[in-house]
């Protein structure tokens, strides 16, 4: 391995760990909790390093976000895929979206809450946004109906979920009756 080559696996390492840092202290403390300082203090390195990564707060938050998107579309593309029929599968969408919220919020208010500097539903969106967007479009866009654009139906069913799991989150809904939502959803909205 050429000096070259071991310097960038050690650049991506680092990055790595900063991003697994500020996730898990976010996570912890959430996103206030989250400083270059602390970041800095975690991983053992200095400020300057972290800034040789990411411009600040911002752009880690983004890093975060980009990671959270990879793993919701392949939770989502996991459940979907074992599930039976259009009806089962827009079921287990909805329970997949809405668990990952309530599993990972502090990445879930990266994706969706912060700014991490990330360009949402045009040319120049990360690949892995437009992935956890064709996730959802995937099963959702079979149950658009006649002559609803699949996006845009899409569009509106992430729209419920995203409601149900902020409000959710923030005890404007109860918990106990996320089950009896989701099935209205997919009842109503989806009609399977």
């Amino acid at each position: 391995m050429s000096v070259q080559e071991r310097k960038q696996r050690e650049r991506a390492e680092r990055e790595r760990l900063i991003v697994a840092t500020a996730r898990e202290l976010a996570e912890q403390q959430g996103w206030d909790a989250v400083t270059t300082r602390r970041l800095a203090e975690r991983i053992e390195y200095s400020q300057p390093v972290l800034y040789s990564h990411f411009r600040g707060k911002r752009e880690i938050i983004g890093a975060v976000a980009l990671q959270g998107a990879s793993e919701m579309a392949a939770a989502l593309r996991a459940a979907t895929s074992a599930a039976d029929g259009p009806r089962t599968r827009v079921t287990a969408l909805a329970r997949t979206y809405l668990d990952f919220a309530a599993r990972n919020p502090a990445v879930y208010d990266a994706l969706f809450q912060l700014d991490g500097g990330l360009a949402f539903a045009n040319e120049d969106t990360p690949q892995p946004l437009k992935d956890a967007f064709a996730a959802l479009l995937e099963s959702l866009g079979d149950v658009a109906g006649d002559g609803v654009h699949p996006g845009l139906f899409t569009e509106v069913f992430w729209a419920a979920l995203h409601g149900l799991a902020t409000l959710t989150r923030a005890r404007r809904l109860p918990p106990e009756d996320t089950e009896r939502r989701v099935e209205l959803l997919v009842d109503r909205l989806a009609m399977v």
